[in-house]
C-alpha cells in the first residue's frame, strides 16, 4: 500500500523543483534571449522573470558593457598586424539574430578593411585605426551592435 506522506513529499519536492526551474534572475548589464519552439520569444532585461521550464530556453547571455576581440594575421604588404577591438551591442534585439557569428563579422570586416588599404606609411597608422572603426560601424550600426576603439599594432 503506498503511503500518503510519501506522495505528499514527492509532490511538494516536485513542485519546487519546477518553481525553482521557473525563475530567472538577469544580472544588470545583461539580456537574455528566450527562445520557445526554435523561434524568439522575448528577451529578459535585467530583473527577475518567470518562463516555462521545458518550453523556454536560453538562446544568448549578451553583455551589454563591451566585448574585447583580439586578431593577428599575416598581411601582403609582408607585416603583420595585431589587434584589439573593442565593441559592445546597443540594440539587444537586432543583434540577437547575429549574435553567435559577431566575432566572425568583426574579424572578416576588420582584415577586409586592412587588405584594402594601402601600405602604410608609419604617421598615418594612427588614422587606420579610426578608418577602420568607421568601416567596421558601417557594417555592424544596423546589427545593432558598434565599434568603441582599435588598437593596430604593426610587426
Amino acid at each position: 500500500m503506498v503511503d500518503f506522506t510519501m506522495i505528499a513529499l514527492l509532490t511538494a519536492v516536485f513542485c519546487l523543483a519546477l518553481l525553482a526551474g521557473a525563475v530567472r534572475r538577469v544580472p544588470n548589464g545583461q539580456v537574455l534571449s528566450l527562445y520557445r519552439g526554435g523561434k524568439r520569444r522575448r528577451l529578459l532585461q535585467p530583473g527577475v522573470h518567470f518562463v516555462l521550464p521545458g518550453l523556454d530556453r536560453v538562446g544568448h547571455r549578451i553583455d551589454l558593457a563591451g566585448q574585447v576581440l583580439h586578431f593577428q594575421e599575416p598581411l601582403a604588404s609582408a607585416h603583420d598586424v595585431r589587434g584589439t577591438v573593442y565593441w559592445q551591442v546597443l540594440e539587444p534585439e537586432r543583434a540577437d539574430a547575429v549574435f553567435d557569428q559577431a566575432e566572425q563579422l568583426i574579424r572578416g570586416g576588420a582584415l577586409d578593411a586592412l587588405k584594402d588599404e594601402p601600405a602604410a606609411a608609419q604617421e598615418n597608422r594612427r588614422d587606420l585605426g579610426g578608418r577602420l572603426k568607421q568601416r567596421l560601424n558601417a557594417a555592424l550600426r544596423e546589427r545593432g551592435m558598434m565599434v568603441t576603439r582599435v588598437d593596430l599594432d604593426f610587426a
